[in-house]
């Protein structure tokens, strides 16, 4: 069994000089577009209560290339900029279905580089990409093959704060659905990144830690540069360059991870953990966000959803560490520190284990359920969690240990 999907296909590349340049004008005129084009929507809206959409922005891009000042305009390709009004038309219609907060300005040193290219902005001919206004191929180092036939319909081109080049391009791709048996509860952690209701448990790699002398080193030198100069310019680039580092190898790892567990197993079960809340704690902050929670549920979301798998997410408030996997005991407190734990009925439980195999067995009462896989706070019939309408063995007639 297959599936067709939409699959981008990043690489890195090397410009020449006159490619860099005329990338970096791309980029400068792209921000300055959607900039202008937000500011008149911004303005519509707040003085007339009009809402301008994409067709009344794409007229006014018209008319700015037109006028002395933004005559440079012309000088790139106007397919990106075309693009940055769609993306910023996108913007605008999450922001008013509440999915998104309400659209902010490009910054020139802290938003991503990036222009994006449709099928009239670009040339794929024998395994080289033209882009629209330059006339040589870029230099992509090409670290696995496009599927095969396949035709690029979108190319991303963009650069990191660590000054590399990259493209993105979005082909169809089929994926195998291999048949799978496996269920799986799965417990997010600190000591352990990964533990699995099977008891297996997977290190976690702290390469935020790893780096973190380095990484200070680089910022103290950062820090003692002239501010605009050459110098700090280049002390900055060594900073972008280590957290580009951590960042590659903590990608790579939490992308290895998922693999394996889409591949193995047919349903997942996890917890659905409020990271942005969790990192408000000045003691755990900094190894919660080296951990990645948040980044390993995007992947593992997305991999299940191609592969045919079924990925559960429990409730927040489902006690899995508290709760005895094998009578069914509720214990009173359960500090961090409290490695493992002996219930009253005898069983000796580790502390991330008890927890993964909790995960699984309520993940399995929602799909029993039909609590689907995102379970909502409470039911309004009952007043429950939808987690808990199988069993209640979590909270009622289970006395406190």
């Amino acid at each position: 069994m297959t599936r067709a999907v939409k699959r981008a296909f990043k690489f890195r590349f090397y410009p020449t000089g006159a490619q860099a340049a005329e990338l970096a004008r791309t980029f400068g005129c792209v921000r300055l577009v959607y900039n202008m084009a937000l500011a008149a929507r911004t303005e519509a809206w707040t003085l007339r209560q009009e809402r301008v959409n994409y067709n009344a922005t794409s007229a006014m891009l018209t008319t700015w290339k037109r006028t002395d000042d933004l005559a440079f305009l012309n000088e790139v390709s106007s397919v990106p900029l075309q693009q940055t009004l769609r993306h910023l038309q996108v913007a605008f219609t999450n922001f008013f279905a509440k999915r998104a907060r309400y659209p902010s300005f490009k910054s020139k040193k802290k938003s991503r580089r990036s222009a994006e290219y449709t099928t009239s902005g670009f040339r794929y001919r024998d395994g080289q990409l033209t882009l629209a206004k330059m006339a040589e191929p870029l230099d992509i180092v090409w670290s696995r093959p496009l599927p095969e036939g396949a035709r690029p319909s979108t190319v991303t081109v963009s650069q990191d704060a660590a000054g590399r080049w990259f493209v993105s391009l979005l082909c169809d791709d089929v994926i195998e659905q291999a048949p799978a048996s496996g269920m799986v509860g799965v417990d997010a952690g600190l000591d352990s990144l990964l533990t699995l209701s099977t008891g297996e448990k997977f290190a976690n790699p702290r390469y935020e830690r790893r780096d973190r002398v380095a990484l200070a080193r680089a910022q103290r030198e950062l820090a003692r540069k002239a501010k605009g100069s050459h110098n700090r310019a280049k002390a900055r680039l060594k900073v972008a360059r280590v957290h580009a580092r951590i960042t590659d190898r903590r990608r790579d790892h939490l992308h290895k991870l998922t693999t394996r567990l889409v591949r193995e197993n047919q349903t997942i079960v996890v917890e659905d953990l409020t990271v942005r809340n969790m990192v408000t704690s000045h003691s755990l902050a900094r190894a919660i966000s080296d951990a990645a929670w948040r980044q390993f549920r995007t992947l593992l979301e997305y991999k299940a959803d191609w592969h045919g798998r079924d990925l559960v997410v429990v409730d927040r408030w489902f006690p899995s560490s508290k709760l005895c996997s094998a009578c069914g005991g509720l214990a009173e407190r359960m500090p961090l520190n409290v490695r493992s734990w002996t219930c009253r009925c005898g069983q000796t439980h580790d502390r991330d284990v008890n927890a993964a195999r909790n995960i699984l067995a309520e993940g399995l009462s929602v799909i029993a359920c039909g609590g689907g896989v995102r379970p909502q706070r409470t039911d309004v019939r009952t007043g429950r969690s939808s987690t808990k309408q199988e069993t209640q063995r979590a909270t009622a007639g289970i006395p406190r240990l």
